[in-house]
């Protein structure tokens, strides 16, 4: 028997929306319930806070909390902009992470690449621990050994007066900051970016390699024509990531690192924010709009690099 056809006057009922919603959350409960400690944690520490930018708005009184504080609008805004010393740390910190940014992303790619090339797997796997460690001290640390070996009596110093050459003030100079930044940082942060860019290595179908060896392709042909094309959106990604956060890179390096003698040249936003909130008469609504400020430049310039990558034929962050 033929089933009974369905009539304009005969409905099928389906359930409504948010019915199949919950249904859909409850057929994969476990999933969600997984991710629910996740999405708790960025609820409170990451939208909760958000409130708080409204002091950027407003005259900060202790005895009145932030929501009795009375609003002074842009007011805030307007002294920001009127202090040479912020207009100087915007330019500073661009200055900074900009150059940082150019010499220092390229390293955790050739180390991906120079890791993926070795054909000992322990001994990539000892190379790779061996990178990778620097990324689990802090600043403080990583700045302690810095102070111990380029002081006057440090190390380096200290062998240099054995071979009777003069010694050299690393830390007190100007000149010497920027490249001090860049080396640190390079040494830090290289082998844990390498990870992300050897597990998208680990996604490319072998196949590829096998036919390229077939047709005689040496390891360098098939490392520019097989595994830096196939890498290639993870470095775009990782590229616009990196872009996004120019205005507020590197303050825990930056503050550890800094002394009395290269103030001039350690003035970054964050540091300024820090000073500002922490070294002078305290006034959380300015160093609130200075810091909300940040976050749009921030915003602007991840945007920016994303609209960018588009252009040039990359795949984005959104769509």
């Amino acid at each position: 028997m033929k089933p009974a056809a369905i009539g304009p006057d005969k409905k099928i009922n389906t359930p409504s929306k948010p019915r199949s919603w919950f249904l859909e959350i409850w057929k994969h409960r476990m999933t969600y319930t997984l991710l629910l400690p996740g999405l708790i944690w960025l609820f409170v520490f990451a939208y909760m806070p958000m409130g708080g930018l409204s002091l950027a708005f407003k005259h900060y009184k202790a005895n009145m909390g932030i929501w009795g504080s009375p609003w002074v609008g842009w007011e805030n805004f307007k002294y920001v902009f009127r202090d040479p010393t912020f207009i100087e740390a915007i330019w500073r910190t661009l200055y900074v992470n900009i150059i940082k940014f150019l010499i220092s992303f390229p390293f955790p790619i050739l180390l991906a690449l120079l890791l993926n090339e070795l054909r000992m797997g322990k001994m990539k796997k000892v190379f790779q621990t061996v990178f990778t460690f620097p990324q689990f001290l802090s600043w403080i640390i990583v700045s302690g050994i810095v102070i111990n070996v380029l002081s006057y009596d440090g190390l380096l110093n200290s062998a240099l007066s054995m071979l009777g050459l003069s010694t050299i003030n690393f830390l007190g100079s100007e000149r010497m900051f920027l490249p001090m930044l860049i080396l640190t940082d390079i040494w830090k942060s290289t082998g844990w970016g390498a990870i992300i860019f050897l597990a998208a290595i680990s996604g490319i179908d072998q196949d590829q390699y096998e036919s390229a060896q077939i047709d005689g392709a040496s390891r360098m042909q098939q490392i520019f024509k097989i595994t830096l094309p196939n890498i290639l959106p993870t470095v775009t990604v990782m590229f616009i990531l990196n872009v996004g956060g120019l205005m507020s890179a590197g303050f825990d390096q930056i503050f550890n690192l800094a002394n009395a003698a290269t103030q001039n040249v350690s003035q970054v936003l964050d540091v300024y924010i820090y000073r500002i909130t922490f070294q002078s008469s305290t006034d959380f609504s300015f160093s609130t709009a200075v810091s909300l400020f940040r976050s749009l430049v921030n915003m602007i310039l991840l945007l920016s690099a994303d609209r960018i990558a588009k252009m040039m034929g990359g795949d984005g962050l959104f769509r």
